[in-house]
């Protein structure tokens, strides 16, 4: 039976231990046999190919599907931040599209059936990064009295990229949305609005981030039908630590009732001594176990 949903990431050679755990972490559910793996290839080597090749569906090379200046080209990796909006030129024969950044993994099946959910009717499946316990990401520096600045990344970045006062500041407070986890069908009208604002954003402000701010501005300016999906469903680690029920070997959000984390997301790295835990596997941080214990865990699957 020929299948027509996709998990599609992107990895450069840095990133190959991290991806080959991402497709591991899908690959031990038995529901994963219904699913295509496509990866993006955006600088990984020969012999890596290879050893995916008995892993994944597909492999394509990355390409920059909007053209960018070439002194702003700087690392191959900086792909990702174009190619994720044009998945269905890459792997045309899905009806469903789930992206998954490689430095995060699988921790329970059913967050992926509900990003597959999410996007029926051309809808898009995400996550914003506000809820309990979340690290703000804007801040205030207070002047005198009842003055002060405010920062904010949205405003911050779409200033820098050109988009006009008005819409800057609707994105201002606008809770902001991470794009590495999503989910999209083939034929949404959200690939090109997406693809239309990401130009527009590649045209002044830098490449990294670019692909973000597009996404923010498709849904907070051009109001594109968005279905969202709780925090579990991408949880970003440096935003908050997971605790972990050792029973089941199973990461949790901190507070009650302590849902399973679907997608453990290492964006931003966890940095112990000037390394990250992406590169470095052996780093440990403190976390807290279901019945209040401190123990050290890498976050990485299950170690």
């Amino acid at each position: 039976m020929e299948k027509k949903r996709t998990i599609v990431t992107l990895a450069d050679a840095n990133y190959y231990h991290m991806l080959t755990e991402l497709i591991d972490s899908i690959k031990r559910f038995p529901e994963s046999k219904n699913i295509s793996i496509c990866v993006l290839d955006a600088g990984l080597e020969d012999h890596q190919i290879q050893k995916l090749k008995d892993k994944v569906f597909s492999i394509k090379k990355a390409e920059w599907d909007i053209e960018v200046p070439f002194f702003k080209k700087k690392k191959e990796w900086l792909k990702s931040q174009v190619s994720r909006a044009f998945l269905p030129n890459y792997f045309p024969n899905f009806d469903k599209y789930l992206w998954i950044d490689s430095d995060a993994w699988v921790n329970s099946w059913q967050c992926i059936e509900n990003y597959f959910t999410a996007c029926n009717d051309n809808k898009l499946g995400i996550t914003q990064t506000i809820g309990p316990g979340y690290k703000i990401i804007s801040k205030v520096k207070w002047l005198i009295g009842k003055l002060a600045i405010i920062k904010s990344q949205n405003y911050k970045h779409a200033k820098s990229s050109g988009i006009s006062e008005k819409d800057s500041r609707k994105l201002a407070f606008a809770p902001h949305i991470n794009i590495g986890v999503f989910s999209l069908e083939k034929n949404s009208p959200t690939w090109k609005i997406w693809q239309n604002n990401l130009k527009t954003t590649l045209s002044k402000g830098k490449i990294f981030g670019s692909e973000g701010l597009a996404i923010n501005m498709s849904v907070y300016i051009n109001n594109v039908p968005t279905e969202f999906l709780p925090l579990n469903h991408n949880w970003i680690i440096s935003n908050l630590l997971p605790i972990i029920d050792e029973k089941n070997n199973s990461f949790r959000e901190p507070y009650i009732p302590n849902n399973e984390i679907g997608i453990m997301h290492l964006a931003a790295g966890i940095w112990h001594n000037g390394k990250d835990m992406r590169i470095d596997k052996n780093i440990k941080v403190e976390i807290k176990t279901i019945e209040g214990k401190t123990v050290e865990k890498s976050l990485r699957i299950k170690s």
